[in-house]
Parts: C-alpha cells; sequence; structure tokens
C-alpha cells in the first residue's frame, strides 16, 4: 500500500474517476486533433525522441546536481548556509535529493506543473515533500483558492488544499496551472515523431517500400491478394534486405516511392533537432549538432555561463521562489552555480591572489572558497 493510499484511507465509497486536466488522454476524450502530424503527442511519446530526452536530462540533470542549500540573512546583509529539510527534501524514507530535484524538474519540463504532498512532524512542522505524479492531480478553483484533486492507487480521489499540497507552476497562461510543453509544442512534436515512424517503416520494410505490382496475366481478386501477400513475405522487411527472391509469376514491379534526398527526409530530421533545442533553450552543440556554432561565447567556461543563465536560472528561480515560501522568516532556498559557472582552476587560483592582494578577501577566506581550512594562527601566510 502506498503512502497515498495509507495517508488519505477512508471507508467512504470509491469516488467516480476523473481525469486529469494535465493527462494528454483528456484531449482525445474531446475528439482534439493531437498534432497537425496526425500523431498522439504524450509524455512518453515525445520522450522516444532522442533530442527530447537529451534535453529533459540535461535540465533535470544539470539543477539536480547544483547543490540546494537553505541560507539566512544576518542583520548585515550577509548570507549564511543553515540546515533545514531541504537538506533531505523527501525525508529519510523517500527519494535522493537528486531524485527529488530531477522528479521536480522533469514534471515541469514535461508537464508544467510539479506537486508535492506536505509531510509534517508531531509538532506540526513541515518535515519533507512527497513527489505527486503531475498526472494524478487535477486544478480548479474556488472563491480564489486551488483546490487539488489527487486520485490514489485504489481509484479513489481526495480534495485538497495548499495547507497540504505544494504546487509549482511552469509558464502560465491563466495565473493557475502552467502550461504543459509538450501540449503547446506538439505540432512541432508530432512531426519529429512522425518523421521516425516513416523512417522505422522505411526500413523494417526493406527492398520494397511502396511500388506498383502490374501482371503479364490477368488475376483475380484472390490471387491479387495471394501475389502481394507473396511478395511482402519474399520481399519486404529488413530479413529479406539484399536477398535473391524467385516469384513464380510474371510481374512488372515498378517502385512508387520518394527517395530520402528529393524528400529532404535527412534535413527535416535535422531540423526538427533544431526545433526540440529551441522549445527547451537548448544549444544545438548540447545535442550533438556539432556543425552548429553557439553563439553562448567562446571557451566552455562562456558557455557553461550561458546555459546557466539563459536556460537554467529561469527554472531555478522559479522553484527558489516557491520553497523559500515554506522556510521560516529570513531564510531562503537557493541553488549553489558556484561548481557549473567556476572558471578552470588556474584562472580561479590567479583571481583569488589578486583579490587577496587587493584587499577584497582575506587568505582565510580566500582558503574557505577552494574548500581549504584557515591557517593556523602564526602560520606561514
Amino acid at each position: 500500500m502506498s503512502l497515498l493510499t495509507r495517508l488519505f484511507r477512508s471507508p467512504d465509497p470509491p469516488e467516480e474517476r476523473s481525469v486529469s486536466i494535465a493527462d494528454p488522454a483528456a484531449l482525445s476524450l474531446f475528439g482534439v486533433t493531437p498534432s497537425l502530424a496526425g500523431v498522439s503527442v504524450s509524455d512518453r511519446t515525445a520522450m522516444g525522441l532522442s533530442a527530447v530526452y537529451r534535453c529533459v536530462s540535461l535540465i533535470s540533470g544539470s539543477i539536480a546536481s547544483l547543490p540546494l542549500r537553505t541560507v539566512v540573512t544576518q542583520p548585515d546583509g550577509t548570507t549564511q548556509r543553515t540546515t533545514s529539510w531541504l537538506d533531505d527534501p523527501a525525508g529519510p524514507h523517500g527519494v535522493t535529493a537528486f531524485e527529488w530535484v530531477e522528479f521536480l524538474m522533469v514534471s515541469l519540463l514535461l508537464h508544467g506543473n510539479a506537486y508535492f504532498l506536505k509531510v509534517f512532524g508531531g509538532a506540526g512542522q513541515l518535515l519533507a515533500l512527497q513527489p505527486l505524479p503531475p498526472q494524478c492531480v487535477g486544478v480548479e478553483v474556488r472563491n480564489g483558492r486551488k483546490l487539488y484533486r489527487v486520485q490514489l492507487e485504489s481509484g479513489q480521489s481526495r480534495q485538497l488544499t495548499d495547507a497540504e499540497i505544494v504546487h509549482i507552476p511552469g509558464i502560465s497562461l491563466d495565473g493557475v496551472c502552467g502550461v504543459s510543453p509538450i501540449t503547446i509544442a506538439k505540432n512541432s512534436l508530432g512531426a519529429a515523431i512522425a518523421s521516425e515512424r516513416s523512417a522505422a517503416r522505411l526500413f523494417s520494410n526493406g527492398l520494397l517500400s511502396s511500388a506498383i505490382v502490374t501482371p503479364e496475366d490477368t488475376l483475380s481478386e484472390e490471387e491479387a491478394a495471394a501475389v502481394k501477400d507473396a511478395l511482402s513475405r519474399k520481399i519486404a522487411g529488413e530479413a529479406h534486405a539484399g536477398d535473391v527472391s524467385v516469384i513464380n509469376r510474371k510481374l512488372k514491379i515498378t517502385p512508387w516511392s520518394v527517395n530520402p534526398a528529393d524528400a529532404q527526409f535527412l534535413e527535416s530530421r535535422a531540423f526538427a533537432v533544431d526545433e526540440v533545442s529551441r522549445w527547451f533553450g537548448i544549444p544545438p552543440h548540447l545535442l550533438g549538432q556539432t556543425e552548429k556554432q553557439t553563439s553562448f561565447g567562446a571557451g566552455l567556461s562562456e558557455q557553461n555561463r550561458g546555459y546557466a543563465k539563459y536556460t537554467l536560472e529561469p527554472w531555478t528561480r522559479r522553484v527558489e521562489a516557491r520553497l523559500t515560501r515554506l522556510l521560516p522568516a529570513n531564510r531562503k532556498a537557493e541553488f549553489d552555480f558556484r561548481s557549473l559557472v567556476s572558471p578552470d582552476p588556474e584562472t580561479e587560483i590567479r583571481l583569488l591572489i589578486d583579490q587577496v592582494a587587493s584587499g577584497l578577501l582575506s587568505l582565510d577566506e580566500a582558503r574557505a572558497i577552494l574548500n581549504r581550512k584557515p591557517l593556523e594562527k602564526g602560520g606561514h601566510r
């Protein structure tokens, strides 16, 4: 029995199961065309595209790799790190801190919303946030307040409020829920998925991708069906690619297909990668498009700074603002970007030496930045 089932178990009869507004299947129920390419686009089909998977895993993994810290503001205006439940946000029996942040970002990147169940201690203090699948949560507004309908494994659903649920929305059009990037980008992703399926069919059909068969003698419908079946079994399919086939009929086979060059097949697949990189804000060179030149700057350090500033920081600021509301006064949540944007060791040491020489830093402060202990009193300086 899951945590949610144990928490919300009640003797009431099961309620009628509803469909979450975040579920892409809800569109199909109302006859909405999934995409202009006629392909159904969901989080799973979108993740089947290598570019989408790479973008989602790169952004979520990069942010999950950043230390999530709680800092307290001192009377002099400086901040200092302190401990809080954010050091282990899911609790000792939940997922790890890395997995917690990664799940949060995947929910935002695919569904546009992230939901967590608040776990309280005996004294009413917040202990952890339990991740909730976005597909299992529906949101409505009554009297200016959000109400969350959470569906459980048992088929029951419970209505919760902001006192029990933490909702982190992405880009929103109504100020209530975030917009799913997959839903917004369904036409671009649908075209890319259709291109992948066309490629799969092209290779799976082997020698005979598409053709017109003209017999020299007249065939009945049954005989024509038998000829087609024989051709499909003997010629079509990757198992028969390059094989020699013998057909006991006088047939004229005319290929009826557009070659990949004429269809701009390779160009369209490369363009799909560019489209995905634009949707997620990832420079093409991070998706394996090495012939593309990045405008983030020259050098790995400058590229990391541009990636952190224009792609990662808007996401982390959104998350920090929501988590800070759950902390006591004068405390805030923040992601530490230093490991991502720090220069190479030689440059960093040279900058620290210059700052110590100019009086901006003391020697012990410079050593602390390098994660080294202060010098003993009277030691070599």
